[in-house]
């Protein structure tokens, strides 16, 4: 099998060495060559042909999201954008995934061993799904706004989602108009980066989107993020349900986890919830799916083609925990319909014929 072909493009001398090092200690991997500005990088992206391009957000003369921007409308390929890992340079990072970046990389804190070396182990997977994923068909949300006069107010909507899911859920989420049920969200992301994605989303959304950063009511025409450093959970009080936050161990790796937020609505919502798996890699989450379909809930999962990386939602269907397999421009559609007031018999045929 070839080995992928990268070409690393940063403009510190020391953060190319150190990219170039870690890449190549990958048997998999052959780093062609490396540039040290975007103007660089055009030049040798045409000799050296790269399979996968790792870019550096912040470089002088033209910074990595202008390139990113002409690289994906010219010559897509992709990319994996290496990023400093703050607040402030979180909406930078999310303006990359949406102008095509396969993922993003957070650069090490420190220079220890165990710090680089895992640092490598990530760039390495995360190059090599790159070179496997299906590069992002850049579609605008859809302007067909998506709502009921009326809705079933005892529903609630859980959605997970890791790599690709920053996207994935802008789509998603921007045609939903109120009045509509509440909507919990588990996505992978750090904890610097998910005030910011909830900000962004809030920006482009009917919907309110806020991040939980303490114990919330949840009200209709809401959608809540679980931040980037701690599990989310569906918790119920009588009459009133609650997102309440968990700062456990990680789950699959991951916290936040997707099996975590789906275990718990599936235990307190039942047959009034619906749980969404979208793009992601690993299996999080693919449990938690088949416990709210075993509890009754309606569940859907993206489909491969649409599936920036089809990892998470895969693992969902070949556990017989979707319902229903989806291209991503359908899910929306498919969730305004299924939470229109109906009467109970039709409540099902109207899922399985829409």
């Amino acid at each position: 099998m070839p080995k992928i072909k990268v070409l690393v493009v940063d403009d510190s001398a020391l953060m190319r060495k150190i990219l170039t090092t870690l890449l190549s200690s990958d048997l998999g991997i052959d780093v062609v060559g490396s540039a040290i500005d975007p103007f660089d990088a055009r030049e040798k992206i045409k000799k050296l042909h790269p399979d996968v391009l790792t870019l550096d957000v912040e470089m002088p003369g033209m910074n990595g999201l202008s390139f990113l921007d002409n690289l994906m409308r010219l010559r897509p390929m992709p990319v994996v954008m290496v990023s400093t890992l703050t607040s402030q340079g979180a909406p930078v990072t999310l303006k990359a995934l949406e102008l095509g970046a396969f993922d993003f990389i957070a650069k090490p804190t420190d220079n220890s061993i165990q710090s680089l070396g895992d640092f490598g182990d990530e760039l390495c997977t995360k190059v090599k799904l790159a070179c496997r994923a299906n590069l992002r068909v850049m579609r605008e949300p859809q302007t067909t706004l998506l709502t009921s006069h009326e809705i079933q107010e005892d529903r609630l909507i859980a959605i997970g989602a890791s790599t690709g899911g920053t996207e994935a859920l802008r789509e998603l989420l921007t045609p939903l108009v109120p009045p509509f049920p509440p909507i919990v969200v588990a996505q992978h992301i750090p904890k610097h980066f998910s005030g910011a994605f909830a900000k962004r989303l809030n920006d482009n959304c009917r919907l309110t989107v806020i991040e939980v950063t303490s114990e919330e009511v949840i009200k209709p025409n809401h959608v809540y993020i679980a931040p980037g450093d701690c599990h989310l959970t569906v918790q119920r009080s009588g009459r009133r349900y609650t997102c309440q936050l968990d700062d456990g161990p990680a789950v699959n790796r991951h916290k936040p986890s997707v099996d975590v937020l789906l275990g718990s609505v599936a235990k307190t919502y039942g047959d009034k919830a619906i749980g969404v798996m979208l793009t992601g890699m690993g299996k999080d989450g693919a449990e938690g799916l088949l416990a709210m379909r075993q509890a009754g809930a309606l569940t859907i999962a993206q489909d491969e083609a649409s599936s920036v990386v089809w990892g998470m939602p895969g693992a969902a269907v070949r556990l017989g925990a979707a319902m229903d397999v989806l291209s991503l421009p359908l899910i929306a559609p498919k969730l305004a319909a299924l939470v229109q007031k109906k009467t109970d018999k039709v409540k099902r045929a109207a899922y399985d014929t829409i």
